[in-house]
């Protein structure tokens, strides 16, 4: 049996923000006008092997209309099940109470009942007419509490819903994070036992599925750095007068590859996690207008201290020692504008390629090379930048819908945290990375890091 959940109230109390958050997507609308929702959509909700149902019902409008007419023939309690089902096929019925008729048929079809008021308003004996026709259903049932604006009226609430419902939540739509989540669905699995097992299951399927994002944004911070690194863009021509005109356009062809290249990357993450329509402040995401500017570099990476220090956990050689030291005052970025060799970036105009030959046929001609980026501290830069984007979005509700606005992440204070072993091995990395150099299993590599910053 699949789980089905109705999330039923008033209009503008938050139902769709509350299935927005449980469904762990944002394509599911949200509107603060009421009367979003006219007719019940449903979602399936899929972890890992296991799914389940959640239904955005339309809000109550004559719910102290439809109780009266239910009450006409005065009911047993054995057969008040049957009397709303007979309103739901009455036409009358259906023609003036469609709100009413369109949120009732998921839970007479064996929804369980997620019933959700606002915590930052007042109780009031109306919305006693809608719990008593929830109670007539006779489904298993949950109220929610969800503070829109302020937990000024939680403790009035909670003693009225108390007298209607078996469990009572107080969960913000916005803010309720996945533990939350989980506790909704433990709380359902200990008042619905059919669905115990099922739950359970649903419980333990949603964990590994925070597990697998998490390795699976290692995967994209990966590929990234080692695209990222290894980036490099060539041109043949037939002068050098010629190759130092296309420097400037190779520049700007190369740096726009590496802003909108680590932009994908940044994007992947934000659709694993199912923020399809969360908007990015797109100026300080987006790497900035200076890519190698020196003060961005320092907030995003590691200062000369910390170079110097992981440049001898990963036993840089005598020579990479020097390139730091040397970098302690331009951080080998005052050339990059220039394209010259301190980025690893070059331009030749090679007398010995136009005279070589291949089958006897001569080559002829100038290379014009820009990248790859041998700056040790560029691939800290771009992974600290990725380890922001990832801290914003592994955990952020999806009912939250303000622009994700960038800060600054030091991903220093991350590798201080890291055991010796998982930092050296880290540090190794980045630094093979740096130098072109290739690196196996690097995900599994990047995992201690991202697990560190899970537990922040």
């Amino acid at each position: 049996m699949t789980p089905c959940f109705a999330v039923v109230g008033h209009p503008n109390k938050g139902k769709s923000s509350i299935v927005s958050t449980l469904a762990r997507d944002d394509r599911v609308a949200v509107s603060m006008q009421s009367g979003t929702t006219h007719v019940a959509e449903y979602f399936d909700i899929k972890m890992g092997n296991m799914t389940y149902q959640l239904v955005d019902t339309p809000g109550f409008q004559r719910a102290r209309k439809v109780l009266a007419w239910l009450q006409q023939t005065n009911p047993d309690a054995n057969q008040r099940g049957a009397r709303i089902n007979a309103m739901l096929n009455d036409p009358q019925c259906i023609n003036l109470f469609k709100d009413e008729v369109e949120l009732l048929k998921p839970i007479m079809a064996g929804a369980a009942i997620l019933y959700v008021v606002d915590g930052s308003r007042p109780y009031s004996a109306e919305y006693e007419a809608e719990m008593e026709i929830l109670r007539w259903t006779g489904q298993p049932s949950m109220a929610l509490i969800n503070p829109i604006m302020s937990n000024d009226h939680i403790d009035s609430w909670q003693l009225a819903l108390g007298q209607y419902f078996s469990v009572v939540r107080v969960f913000n739509a916005v803010k309720a994070e996945r533990e939350q989540h989980i506790d909704l669905l433990q709380a359902f699995g200990a008042i619905y036992q059919p669905w115990a097992s099922a739950i359970d299951s649903l419980i333990n399927a949603f964990k590994g599925d925070i597990v697998k994002q998490t390795v699976q944004s290692c995967f994209i911070a990966a590929q990234m750095l080692e695209d990222l690194t290894l980036h490099q863009l060539n041109q043949k021509v037939l002068s050098k007068g010629q190759a130092q005109a296309l420097k400037h356009l190779l520049e700007q062809q190369y740096y726009q590859w590496m802003r909108q290249r680590e932009l994908a990357a940044h994007d992947q993450l934000q659709r694993l996690y199912h923020h399809h329509h969360l908007s990015r402040d797109v100026n300080d995401l987006a790497l900035p207008d200076d890519l190698f500017d020196t003060e961005k570099w320092y907030g995003w990476g590691l200062d000369r201290k910390q170079l110097a220090s992981v440049a001898g956990l990963a036993g840089a050689a005598a020579g990479g020692a020097l390139d730091l030291a040397v970098a302690g005052h331009s951080f080998m970025l005052g050339a990059i504008g220039g394209g010259l060799i301190g980025s690893g970036t070059a331009w030749f105009g090679a007398e010995s390629l136009a005279n070589s030959k291949i089958k006897g046929l001569p080559l002829g001609g100038y290379e014009a090379r820009l990248g790859p980026m041998r700056n040790k501290n560029f691939p800290y830069v771009i992974l600290g930048r990725f380890l922001f984007c990832y801290q914003m979005l592994h955990r952020r509700n999806h009912a939250q819908r303000e622009r994700l606005s960038a800060g600054e992440l030091s991903v220093s204070e991350l590798i201080d945290r890291l055991k010796t072993s998982d930092k050296k091995a880290l540090c190794v990395a980045l630094d093979r990375l740096s130098r072109q150099k290739s690196v196996s299993q690097l995900p599994d590599i990047l995992m201690p890091l991202f697990n560190s910053l899970n537990e922040l």
